[in-house]
């Protein structure tokens, strides 16, 4: 079947079902939706027999739907309509949420239903941004296949949507603007919690901390010292620890309102406040204490032979600052008498790393410099990784990963990765070659022809391809907790084996080798040489390019390389029949 997909980004939800597509051997392009124009002229060139908007905040003008079946894939149950959905069913504690796949209609929303999914909501409030990529990514992936079945069906009739109907238990809502998200800090932690994690990603609610009128992101349970609700207990990690009426929430980024016609960028929250922190503790705890009210995002703790270390940084971005803690980390990992290491990442909020950390690198004085920090910050840690050779090393890659988070998986011994998952193992897109050792780590694993495809292409890899690459070593279960126990299985078999001191031994002789024949040292020397050009010399327009992501700046054309219909795509960019942000 021809399959255009209209979309107003290529982000995870529709890398995942451009990938499913494909692995089941349809003709997909993706038009972004960048003018109703440039729809109309993808239509024509495509000339699909259906097209599916997997994300599409834009109307599909009237003249498309009303000549082409188009279906909405609506982030809602049957019967929910409007922009703001998943916001508001977390701010009210929905206890069931769904995904539905409907026919464009003119009233955005209310066409003729095609499929749906229901499936529950966690008791505990879970972040807009951790729900869109978990629950309601998959839900839509299923509801996809669905829909491309009963298309193939000449007999299927979608169903009208009829509010009196049992099942159709959604209804209008309004988008969610400030005053419905607003809250007192006078309220319980609890409350403030939800609202704050209801708006995550964006827009984030209005609120004022240390004086400052700020957009809040990132919010979790805190338990500060008595004290006026409103005002700062603490601080860790680039977080702040405000009083509430009951408790205390932890806010880990901010962004300030703006000042004239400058855009503001979310940033770690003790960057908004600077010099407004001073006379704030530090809030001190252990890598391996517990996690009790405690803003964390990396822990450590031991599993009998295995030892765990949890990644779990906001949307996949790492400052200076955060690998720098990570590699302390690794560090105090690798010195343990552990027989495996397990890396874990992503698995709250759906993304593993995307790598280095754009926005603190824009928001810098001298952001070339500070990408140059963060970029050599990010090599340390991949190196005690590669060096790591007491003991066996497994990362888990729970969420998408992008560039040098998926180079930052590849230098452990093994890698396991959750269906659903989308790798980006590529620079080129933002205007980098990369580092992290990837001269190194990815054409061990992969070869060095299809490294360089890989790197080339800039397209997604599903979780099962990754495998048939050798990206990956298994593809685990979709289920957040399902993955969790076969990772856990996974890694207490290997430090269970006869083999196991055979294989450790293997792995340093391994390393010697690859040391004597090329060093480390050298791969990194090369990797950074190129990327100094890029930094500083900005010969591939990394610092426009990291502008505009970071300020979300609308693509103005959909990139060649996806758009099918321009360019056709190389024999290696097919996925077979498997599951996916880069979001």
């Amino acid at each position: 079947m021809r399959i255009l997909l209209l979309a107003s980004a290529f982000n995870g939800l529709t890398q995942r079902v451009w990938l499913e597509l494909r692995g089941a051997g349809h003709e997909v392009t993706v038009e972004l939706s960048v003018s109703p124009q440039a729809m109309r002229e993808a239509v024509e060139l495509a000339d699909p027999d259906l097209i599916i908007c997997p994300f599409l905040k834009e109307r599909v003008p009237a003249d498309i739907w009303q000549r082409r079946r188009t279906v909405i894939v609506h982030p809602g149950p049957p019967g929910d309509r409007g922009p703001s959905s998943l916001d508001w069913a977390v701010t009210e504690a929905a206890p069931q949420w769904g995904v539905t796949a409907l026919q464009a209609a003119e009233e955005m929303d209310a066409g003729d239903i095609w499929a749906f999914r229901l499936f529950p909501l966690p008791a505990a409030p879970p972040s807009k941004s951790a729900l869109y990529n978990g629950l309601v990514a998959d839900a839509a992936v299923e509801l996809v296949h669905e829909v491309v079945r009963k298309a193939a069906d000449p007999g299927f009739v979608p169903t009208p949507l009829d509010d009196a109907r049992p099942d159709t238990w959604g209804r209008l809502r309004p988008r969610m603007r400030q005053p419905e998200r607003a809250f007192d800090w006078a309220d319980d932690a609890e409350h403030i919690v939800r609202r704050v994690r209801a708006a995550d990603g964006s827009p984030g609610v209005l609120t004022e901390v240390r004086g400052l009128s700020v957009y809040a992101f990132d919010a979790t349970r805190g338990r500060p010292s008595a004290g006026e609700p409103g005002t700062v207990a603490a601080r860790r990690h680039g977080a702040v620890l405000v009083r509430a009426g009951s408790g205390g929430v932890w806010l880990g980024h901010l962004r300030a309102t703006p000042v004239g016609v400058r855009p503001t960028i979310k940033l770690p929250a003790t960057m908004v406040l600077a010099q407004r922190l001073a006379g704030v503790p530090e809030w001190t705890a252990a890598i391996d204490a517990a996690p009790v009210d405690t803003y964390r995002e990396i822990s450590y703790r031991r599993d009998g032979r295995v030892g765990v270390l949890d990644v779990d940084v906001y949307n996949g971005a790492m400052s200076t600052a955060q690998c720098r803690r990570l590699e302390a980390a690794l560090r105090h990992a690798v010195g343990q008498d552990t027989r495996v290491l397990v890396i874990r990442g992503g698995r709250s909020a759906g993304v593993f790393s995307n790598g280095i950390h754009l926005n603190v690198i824009e928001a810098a004085r001298n952001p070339a410099l500070e990408g140059w920090r963060n970029i050599v910050a990010m090599d340390d840690v991949c190196r005690q990784l590669l060096t790591a050779t007491r003991q066996i090393v497994v990362t888990a890659v729970a969420g998408n990963a992008g560039a040098g988070g998926v180079m930052l998986a590849l230098c452990a011994d093994h890698v396991l990765v959750r269906r659903g998952a989308v790798l980006n193992p590529h620079y080129q897109s933002m205007g980098l070659f990369g580092s992290e050792y990837w001269t190194y780590a990815l054409p061990r694993r992969v070869g060095p022809d299809r490294a360089e495809r890989l790197t080339t292409a800039c397209l997604p890899v599903d979780a099962a391809d990754a495998v048939t690459q050798g990206l990956a070593d298994a593809v685990l279960p979709r289920d957040p907790m399902a993955f969790d126990a076969a990772v856990a299985e996974y890694a207490h078999r290997l430090a269970g084996r006869d083999s196991y001191w055979a294989a450790v031994d293997g792995k340093r002789r391994r390393r010697e080798s690859d040391e004597r024949r090329k060093p480390l040292e050298a791969h990194r020397a090369e990797e950074l040489a190129e990327m100094s050009r890029d930094l500083f010399a900005d010969r591939n327009g990394f610092a426009s390019a990291r502008r505009a992501f970071v300020t979300k700046q609308r693509p103005s054309s959909t990139p060649d390389r996806i758009a099918r219909h321009r360019r056709p795509a190389g024999p290696w960019t097919a996925a077979p029949a498997d599951e996916a942000a880069v979001a």
